[in-house]
């Protein structure tokens, strides 16, 4: 009887530290407003692939759900050059997507010479996901490995959904 007191007691604490314990991933899907002053809807993250190196992960819509939602990556510059077009290679699992580069229709980033930073167009990838999987993403020579946790997938299909206020 002692031991069944015990075990019920152990229970609930570890329930209640569950439930009072803040999640670890908040989302960080924020309305801003881009260089035109047009509202925009963003996550912004900063991510690791497996060299270690530090890649900064930003989806962006501008407009109402239904718009494009782009992907830029940026490296940091002096380290990384990106050439353009090159697509961006997403798994998950044994599911397969080639984004297309459409950094150059971004005059910034078109004049911007230091070529550290791509954008892509992530809506193939969004109309396909169903859940937040974890997704690996490959730029050839550039980028080898960047996982990328649900926690940051859930964040990008938001930017595709929510409305902006």
């Amino acid at each position: 009887m002692r031991l069944l007191r015990r075990l019920v007691l152990s229970v609930l604490v570890a329930l209640l530290l569950l439930l009072i314990t803040p999640a670890v991933a908040i989302a960080q899907v924020h309305q801003h407003s881009d260089e035109a002053g047009a509202p925009m809807l963003r996550s912004l993250e900063s991510l690791r692939d497996l060299d270690y190196q530090s890649w900064q992960a930003v989806a962006y819509r501008t407009g109402e759900p239904g718009q494009s939602v782009v992907l830029r990556i940026v490296g940091y510059p002096g380290r990384v050059r990106l050439d353009h077009p090159t697509p961006l290679l997403v798994k998950a699992g044994v599911k397969e997507w080639q984004l297309p580069d459409i950094t150059l229709d971004n005059p910034a980033l078109a004049a911007d010479g230091r070529d550290a930073a791509a954008e892509f167009d992530l809506d193939p990838l969004l109309r396909d996901l169903r859940n937040n999987r974890p997704l690996r993403l490959f730029l050839p020579g550039v980028l080898n490995d960047l996982p990328v946790p649900p926690f940051v997938v859930a964040e990008w299909r938001q930017v595709q959904s929510d409305p902006l206020t």
